[in-house]
């Protein structure tokens, strides 16, 4: 596409070629590395190449639309700056800033994540924690703008953020100029913009998908009704992507340059966070992983092509880490909970435990469960959480149980099996 194609489009390739000329500071933004990864490639019948921008300074994309804003506007006098963020746009403000001369004030959720609030700190930025979620946040931070000589940075509504973003489509592009489809994450769609702007001018025949998350889906609606729509709430553990709504501009440009957009749950992203550690000894956060998880998913057929994921952040906190692996081994039955019906005598315990260490299976936790309705006198249930190898340890331990005439209630099984 020729920025002739692009008229009434809010941002050109040009506009994307001036960000790359400001963006030319390894300190500030680096280009970041493509990896071939051999075990994706196999699940999904496909070359796939991780773009890996979750290596940048900041841990994610942000930094280059930040900066790109920011150097403009302190050329033009600011001195002082405002963004709402649930941390990596934060990070991306403040490095900017400080990078600039100037000062940065940002507001993040109540809930952000302790590590981005404190990275955010560290790279020189005032942190105000308002708000139960990002739309609150966002009008708590709009609010302090005014009356003063301060500029709002918009995480994704702004056409200078949208240009720097851009950027890193022509880095893909140039890292892998056969690649057939990239595969982007959507929060408020910034990012996609940027790169399908970028992509569509360099290799019009590339097909873009964007990715939301399930609990912040907003564009399909956005489309079907020719307007943003927003949430009044949000439910992922991609709390990079977890914006809630998109803006008229990003709107307008996903409409001609991006080709499709799919969707994925909170368990398949946890999924794929497992297997960027396992397969690419990565760890991505929730919205870096969307899109691994979008190719993994029945959603997009990526067989046969040259396929490049973005892996757009990687600033995730270990806590959520620990709850995402537990979730991802819990799918896998890798991790097991098993409740086991006794007569409450001595030695039962030492008994079944036996028997699941004869599989090689270590018991993590076991407790006893005499005060439920369905107990009789003298009976009792035994509740052990186990770690197996996987599916076929996880059932062998079970039938063994079976067989040595203990009832057993897998519980694990049964919470999938209600969730589908």
């Amino acid at each position: 596409m020729t920025d002739d194609d692009a008229d009434g489009l809010p941002v050109r390739y040009a506009e994307i070629e001036g960000a790359r000329e400001r963006l030319d500071d390894d300190s500030v933004v680096k280009q970041t590395p493509v990896e071939r990864s051999t075990s994706l490639g196999e699940f999904v019948d496909a070359e796939v190449y991780l773009k890996m921008e979750h290596l940048q300074w900041t841990g994610s994309f942000k930094t280059r639309g930040a900066y790109n804003k920011i150097s403009q506007d302190v050329e033009r006098g600011v001195d002082e700056f405002i963004a709402a963020s649930a941390g990596n746009h934060a990070q991306g403000v403040a490095l900017a800033a400080t990078k600039c001369g100037a000062d940065s004030t940002i507001y993040m959720p109540e809930n952000a994540p302790q590590t981005k609030v404190d990275a955010t700190r560290d790279y020189g930025a005032t942190v105000e924690l308002v708000g139960k979620d990002f739309q609150e946040t966002m009008s708590r931070a709009q609010s302090a703008v005014e009356g003063t000589d301060a500029e709002f940075v918009h995480a994704y509504d702004d056409t200078d953020i949208i240009a720097g973003q851009g950027t890193l489509g022509v880095e893909m592009y140039h890292d892998c100029p056969d690649v057939d489809t990239v595969v982007v994450p959507i929060g408020g769609g910034g990012l996609i913009s940027g790169i399908s702007t970028a992509i569509k001018h360099l290799s019009p025949e590339t097909r873009v998908v964007g990715v939301q998350a399930t609990g912040a889906e907003t564009v399909h609606e956005s489309l079907d009704k020719g307007m943003p729509v927003t949430l009044d709430e949000v439910d992922t553990i991609a709390d990079g992507i977890a914006t809630g709504g998109i803006s008229r501009t990003t709107l307008d440009i996903i409409q001609q340059n991006v080709d499709e957009v799919v969707t994925v749950s909170d368990t398949e992203i946890a999924r794929a966070i497992l297997v960027l550690l396992e397969r690419a000894k990565q760890v991505v956060e929730g919205a870096g992983a969307a899109s691994v998880a979008a190719i993994l998913s029945d959603e997009l057929d990526v067989s046969g092509e040259t396929v490049m994921p973005l892996l757009c952040g990687g600033n995730l906190d270990m806590t959520q880490l620990q709850t995402v692996l537990v979730h991802a081994l819990t799918e896998r039955r890798q991790l097991l909970q098993l409740r086991v019906h006794i007569d409450d005598q001595p030695g039962k315990m030492q008994e079944i435990s036996g028997c699941i260490a004869a599989h090689g299976a270590n018991i993590r936790n076991v407790r006893h469960d005499r005060s439920i309705e369905d107990l009789e006198v003298g009976e009792a249930y035994l509740v052990f959480d186990v770690e197996t190898s996987g599916v076929e340890h996880a059932a062998s331990i079970v039938d063994s149980l079976e067989e040595a005439g203990y009832p057993v209630a897998d519980v694990t099984k049964a919470r999938q099996d209600a969730s589908r």
